[in-house]
């Protein structure tokens, strides 16, 4: 396997001991992919013992610092564990409740690994006991159209395969579950190339009971932080080129800023 084609998972988790071997064995299934690291996010249970006896390199948090956090954590032991002087391993980013469904997360891969984008992220289909009214969604979409010309389908999804490269330009990631957001708008302002592709996944829903409310409640506070953060330092297209990029958008082909 050739350095240009190694890809290493990461995945944030806390308290996910029911469903992370599950989602680790998949994960090692995609193909290209030589290495699995779990960052066990302050979890109470045994989530760092399964994921380690899954096969899977694992760090932990000693405390609950966040999705951000734990996505930068983990792509910090992967350029540990990259080669000096060798191409970087891409990233793909996965959810640890994904379970056996991450092997679906294989069309993210090729790609950004051939070339052709830098960010790949995956469209789910419609999950069973999903509640909510779409705002969370309708706030991250229209931000990123305004920021960048680009009509996301699910911004919010956190199956993400990215270049080393494009990842850095997202550094320090936008905080909580403003992450997806914030990296979206940056790596397109910084003139990479983003593509969102269907997966045929399966992930816990979140509810429409007073928990999924209040979760719901902080998502919200966290993409408009991210917006709100990259709008007062001038993360932005140019309008004109807002205009003239949005009309030459494809559905589900990749996008990028044009700006020649």
């Amino acid at each position: 396997m050739s350095d240009a084609s190694r890809v290493a998972v990461v995945i944030p988790a806390k308290d996910e001991s029911d469903t992370i071997a599950a989602t680790i064995r998949a994960s090692r299934a995609i193909p290209r992919v030589d290495l699995v690291v779990v960052v066990d996010d302050g979890s109470e249970d045994d989530t760092q013992h399964v994921a380690r006896a899954a096969g899977a390199v694992v760090v932990r948090h000693s405390v609950n610092r966040g999705k951000a956090s734990a996505m930068e954590t983990g792509a910090s032991v992967v350029a540990m564990r990259d080669v000096e002087g060798r191409e970087a391993r891409t990233l793909l980013f996965l959810d640890a409740d994904l379970g056996e469904s991450a092997l679906e997360c294989a069309p993210l891969v090729g790609p950004v690994v051939a070339g052709d984008v830098d960010l790949t992220i995956a469209v789910l289909p419609k999950q069973q006991g999903a509640g909510g009214h779409g705002l969370v969604t309708g706030l991250a979409r229209s931000s990123i159209f305004k920021a960048t010309g680009w009509m996301p389908t699910q911004p919010l999804s956190g199956q993400r395969c990215i270049t080393r490269e494009a990842f850095n330009v997202a550094l320090p990631l936008a905080r909580g579950w403003g992450v997806e957001t914030g990296m979206t708008i940056d790596v397109l302002t910084a003139g990479f190339t983003v593509q969102e592709i269907p997966c045929n996944l399966r992930h816990r829903a979140t509810s429409n009971d007073l928990a999924g409310q209040i979760h719901r409640a902080g998502q919200y506070r966290d993409v408009l932080y991210a917006v709100t953060m990259r709008r007062l330092r001038g993360v932005h297209v140019p309008r004109e080129l807002v205009e003239s990029s949005s009309r030459a958008q494809e559905a589900g082909k990749p996008y990028s800023v044009n700006y020649a």
